[in-house]
């Protein structure tokens, strides 16, 4: 079949006339400079280039030797660095931000990279001792979708404190589709947190999450209901997620809703759902549907 059988025209000028709806609908300006938000795909290679740094010889090329770390780190950053700048000012320029220099953000930002990396360690180090199936540190860098998640979310996190929250969106769902763990960039997470598994774990934008921290796949912390306006409008910005503290463990299927706390050293069983709090080393079970302090 040839390329004139298409009526290539009429699906242009329907597709023109939903593109205007649209726009008029949202009162868009006509964008007469180019594409103004942030770009994917040019995210996803500064995270790339953001892995190599940090992991360099693990994550990094694959001909990298370790005497030339530096040299290959220096040259990385440089590159990325400007790349992100470009994105940055992208979305500053959409939101209106004129004030916010761009540049300062971003060495804002590299200068938050040591401390990203002696976190994701933690992380590292957390998923290791806590596996029994993992043979080395290496492999758990290497091959567990939860350690790339937290990549993620530890540069995305960073992002979002300084006041980027599209570009840091974008970072986090890039993992969220490779990785099936869904953790929004504004989430407070500690050091030494441990996604077993992963897949189908759901971690809100308001949550806060504590030292030493272990879930399990399917785990949601989630919110419990969504207030709204006078107009019947959500109200954005509540924090209407969990507070996890030091030491718990939550196990696969769990679903906890709302502003709770779950206190330390508390163990949440499979497959349960909580939305009260959760005192100080309580274990929660299915099977009683009660929390037991342990004695």
């Amino acid at each position: 079949m040839s390329a004139s059988a298409f009526d290539v025209a009429e699906v242009v000028a329907g597709l023109r006339a939903a593109r205007t709806r649209w726009r008029e609908s949202q009162q868009r300006q006509r964008e007469p400079g180019g594409r103004e938000l942030p770009s994917r795909e040019a995210l996803q290679g500064i995270v790339e280039s953001l892995r190599g740094v940090l992991f360099p010889m693990r994550l990094g090329p694959p001909d990298l030797r370790q005497d030339s770390e530096d040299w290959y780190i220096g040259h990385t950053l440089d590159t990325l660095l400007h790349a992100l700048c470009a994105q940055v000012r992208l979305e500053l320029r959409h939101a209106g931000r004129h004030e916010v220099d761009a540049d300062d953000l971003v060495r804002r930002f590299a200068a938050s990279l040591p401390a990203i990396r002696g976190l994701l360690d933690s992380d590292v180090l957390a998923a290791f001792h806590g596996d029994p199936a993992a043979r080395s540190v290496d492999e758990v860098l290497l091959c567990y979708p939860g350690i790339d998640a937290m990549v993620h979310h530890r540069v995305a996190h960073r992002l979002y404190e300084l006041g980027v929250p599209l570009l840091a969106r974008i970072v986090a769902e890039l993992a969220h589709g490779r990785t099936g763990i869904d953790i929004h960039p504004g989430a407070t997470i500690g050091a030494g947190f441990f996604i077993d598994h992963g897949t189908g774990v759901v971690i809100g934008e308001t949550a806060v999450i504590g030292e030493r921290v272990r879930v399990y796949q399917a785990v949601t912390l989630g919110a419990k209901r969504f207030p709204t306006d006078d107009d019947g409008k959500i109200r954005k910005g509540l924090a209407r997620h969990p507070q996890v503290e030091d030491d718990v463990v939550i196990y696969a299927g769990a679903t906890l809703l709302g502003r709770i706390v779950i206190g330390r050293g508390s163990t949440i069983g499979g497959n349960v759902w909580v939305t009260d709090d959760v005192p100080a080393g309580s274990q929660v079970t299915q099977a009683t549907t009660r929390q037991d302090r342990r004695p």
